[in-house]
């Protein structure tokens, strides 16, 4: 099916709009313009670049302009038009896309055929991570959007010129270890004093995966002199002071702490529910024409709906092949049926944890290492025009 043997184009060319330039439309961008040529595409996006977001806590090691692909380079390679703009996505909103078949973007109106809006989640909105964001010593990953990690510490580092005290990282998820050992290392390198600890509200790291990660992972921490606190909530950062709560008890206490980097996840209600096929379902209607893809989606099929690039990109070019199925003369559309094949986990430079095949299947060290730079080079490639993907 994903070779798309049952694309038979019709005479005029599908005008297709997507919204959302992550890791979900970019590989839809990639598809479309894989199987048709002629295909009109329109990509709007509020930035300038694409980000490869999943790799930001790498710019602690080299800068932040080695995961940005401009926009304007992309609309050369696949023959696309950018729009540069933000667009709030609602049910009514899309109620009314797929009865006008036209966005309106400022002074513009962009007709189409078909529109993929590729969104992400949004970021939770719990009070005391509201709070949050109004800390002045708390950095969020839209934080790193913008700046590398190592520029964004050395500054704040030398505007608080203070004695060794130490420094926190709230989340035991995925992004959260990441730039965990990311920070080890940045520390480490620069002979910078200060502690490192984690915080999380489970009981232990990489709580959605095996407990071979959290053992391994752990295991790290140990070896890295990393405090480690769980079970407990992140409630403030002040100047000095880092304020928890245990979760079992109630109790709330303080720790030192200069800066805490919160990464918490993102809310999931607000997710785009689809038929099996990537078509928008809104109060149990079908809109034929309004397909979704990413983070921000939720198909209902055995494929994984896991938050994550791996299932952005597959739900991506699913939702493209579909779009051009849709727009042939036979629209006999593909389900929804990957499963995700591996993750990797990121330990610093020269260490990872993942699975491969089967979730059980634990592997650390150099083979996670080479799996992860697998991963990394085909999504490279598919930005270059290069598929090798195989659905």
């Amino acid at each position: 099916m994903a070779l798309l043997p049952l694309y038979i184009p019709k005479s005029a060319h599908p005008r297709i709009v997507i919204i959302g330039g992550g890791y979900a439309g970019i590989a839809a961008l990639t598809t479309l313009r894989r199987y048709s040529a002629d295909a009109q595409i329109t990509l709007v996006d509020p930035g300038a670049h694409h980000l490869k977001i999943t790799h930001l806590h790498e710019t602690f090691r080299y800068p932040l302009s080695d995961l940005l692909v401009l926009y304007s380079l992309l609309e050369q390679r696949f023959d696309c038009r950018h729009i540069c703009s933000a667009l709030a996505v609602n049910e009514a909103v899309l109620r009314q896309w797929q009865q006008g078949r036209c966005l309106r973007i400022g002074d513009e109106t962009v007709p189409f055929d078909y529109l993929l809006v590729a969104t992400g989640a949004r970021q939770r909105e719990c009070l005391h991570e509201m709070n949050a964001g109004t800390m002045k010593n708390v950095f969020h990953l839209e934080n790193f959007f913008t700046i590398s990690g190592a520029d964004l510490l050395d500054r704040f580092l030398t505007a608080h010129p203070v004695s060794p005290s130490c420094i926190s990282v709230v989340g035991g998820g995925a992004t959260g270890i990441q730039y965990l050992f990311e920070l080890a290392g940045y520390l480490r390198r620069h002979r910078i004093h200060h502690g490192l600890r984690l915080v999380d509200d489970k009981e232990r790291v990489l709580q959605q995966f095996p407990r071979g990660f959290s053992r391994y992972v752990e295991m790290r921490m140990l070896e890295l002199d990393i405090e480690f606190y769980s079970g407990v909530r992140f409630l403030e950062q002040s100047d000095n002071t880092l304020l928890l709560e245990d979760k079992t008890g109630g109790q709330h206490f303080a720790l030192p702490s200069i800066l805490s980097l919160v990464f918490t996840g993102n809310r999931q209600d607000n997710l785009i529910q689809t038929n099996s096929s990537g078509q928008v379902m809104v109060d149990g209607k079908l809109l034929e024409n309004v397909f979704a893809a990413g983070d921000g989606s939720v198909y209902p099929s055995p494929g994984s709906n896991a938050m994550t690039a791996q299932s952005a990109v597959r739900k991506g070019k699913l939702a493209a092949r579909n779009i051009l199925r849709h727009s042939g003369l036979l629209k006999v559309l593909e389900p929804y049926l990957h499963r995700d094949l591996g993750y990797v986990v990121s330990l610093g430079p020269d260490d990872a944890v993942g699975w491969l095949a089967v979730e059980n299947n634990v592997v650390t060290g150099v083979p996670a290492m080479v799996i992860k730079e697998i991963v990394e080079t085909r999504y490279d490639l598919l930005l270059s025009g290069v598929d090798t993907y195989l659905a």
